[in-house]
């Protein structure tokens, strides 16, 4: 006689938009610290976590997380491109702040064997490298979540314009709690806790990602304007689709003589 598969209770939350409109109702005009510590300590998100770049404003959202709940997750996608500047603040954040569940996730070595052997697909398709490097990572480490909260911001781009505190992704809960802070917020934010700085952003960094595809950022530019520069390119892919009506990956773009890995 065949074993019968074993049943499975998801006893987590299932959210819908209906949730994320109540919860973005009973929270409007609320400060950001009294809205984490409520529902944290109310357990409303079921298993949650931070996920953190550690850039030059992570800063602000872990020190809020942080004095609201020092033991909720915190993870980084490490896409093994990190500006060394970069692994250094997140060891110095993490010790400052108290950070008691900070995790790291990578990329799949054999994922990056097949698709990135050399290293270099950054240079010809960055769409596909920050797929196998950074989005196909955190989706693993979010397949035990039920919420998770991000550190985007509506004036980094006008591509994040109109940001909700809560909304529904991939049928999880998204938390943006510092949606409709601006540059002056995060700055007056960074001095009033004496907040330790990124290394790079004094270099004219203003939004720290990979190394390769990171420049520093012109005065009166987008400040994610440094982001992918020369590509018709916004995001990385873990908050938005990739640009539908960019070149798409093939063995046509690659450099002449180049010869890749899969």
């Amino acid at each position: 006689m065949a074993s019968r598969a074993v049943d499975i209770i998801d006893t987590g939350p299932s959210f819908t938009q209906a949730d994320a409109d109540a919860l973005n109702a009973r929270f409007e005009g609320v400060e950001i610290g009294t809205m984490l510590r409520e529902i944290f300590a109310e357990g409303m998100l079921g298993r949650v976590a931070v996920v953190s770049s550690f850039g030059t404003e992570s800063a602000v959202l872990l020190h809020l997380v942080a004095t609201a709940d020092p033991t909720v997750p915190v993870i980084f996608v490490d896409t093994l491109k990190m500006f060394p500047e970069t692994l250094e603040y997140r060891d110095t954040l993490t010790a400052r702040l108290g950070l008691v569940n900070s995790s790291v996730v990578q990329p799949d070595p054999t994922v990056l064997a097949a698709k990135d052997e050399a290293g270099l697909r950054w240079s010809w398709d960055p769409d596909g490298c920050c797929e196998i490097r950074k989005v196909e990572p955190l989706k693993r480490a979010k397949q035990g979540l039920d919420a998770w909260i991000s550190g985007r911001k509506a004036f980094q781009s006008v591509t994040r314009q109109n940001l909700p505190r809560f909304e529904i992704e991939d049928g999880r809960l998204k938390i943006n709690p510092l949606g409709d802070w601006t540059k002056a917020d995060l700055d007056a934010y960074f001095e009033a806790h004496d907040l330790p700085r990124h290394p790079l952003e004094a270099q004219g960094y203003l939004s720290v990602g990979c190394a390769p595809c990171t420049t520093t950022v012109k005065p009166g530019e987008d400040p994610r304007a440094g982001r992918w520069r020369g590509w018709d390119k916004v995001e990385c892919g873990i908050h938005s689709p990739n640009n539908p009506d960019g070149p798409p990956s093939s063995d046509d773009d690659l450099p002449p003589g180049y010869e890749p890995a899969f």
